[in-house]
């Protein structure tokens, strides 16, 4: 027989497609907080993957998913900073943290280097115009 059977191939190929829709939003910064809602629009998306701070309810600082001592940010953050080309960080911030202390971290990012902060917030917030909250 001088064919090739594709069969098997076909089913390999299948699987690793369902592999993949099932990992794919596992990828993305998984700490679990309530971020505060906004009528903000999402910001543009660029080539490099987003640095993300994030800060827990709890008073856990992470830089993606690693735990960082807040004595240690500003030179970690210096380190990555001379590692990448863009300097946007995306701040994700529990909403029941003071805003003291949001912006005592946003001072530290400055300090290491990242001047442009996006602040992350879910979408569906009050707009202030007097028609949603």
């Amino acid at each position: 027989m001088a064919d090739i059977n594709v069969t098997p191939f076909i089913d390999v190929m299948l699987v690793l497609l369902i592999i993949f829709m099932v990992a794919a939003p596992m990828l993305t910064v998984g700490v679990p907080i309530e971020l505060p809602e906004t009528a903000a629009n999402a910001l543009p998306s660029e080539q490099e993957e987003p640095l993300a701070i994030t800060m827990t309810a709890d008073g856990r600082l992470m830089i993606q998913n690693t735990e960082t001592a807040p004595e240690e940010l500003i030179t970690r953050l210096t380190a990555i900073a001379a590692e990448r080309t863009s300097d946007k960080i995306f701040l994700r911030a529990d909403g029941a943290i003071p805003y003291a202390r949001v912006a005592e971290v946003m001072g530290a990012l400055n300090a290491g280097g990242f001047n442009n902060i996006g602040l992350v917030t879910d979408a569906g917030g009050p707009t202030l115009d007097g028609n949603g909250g």
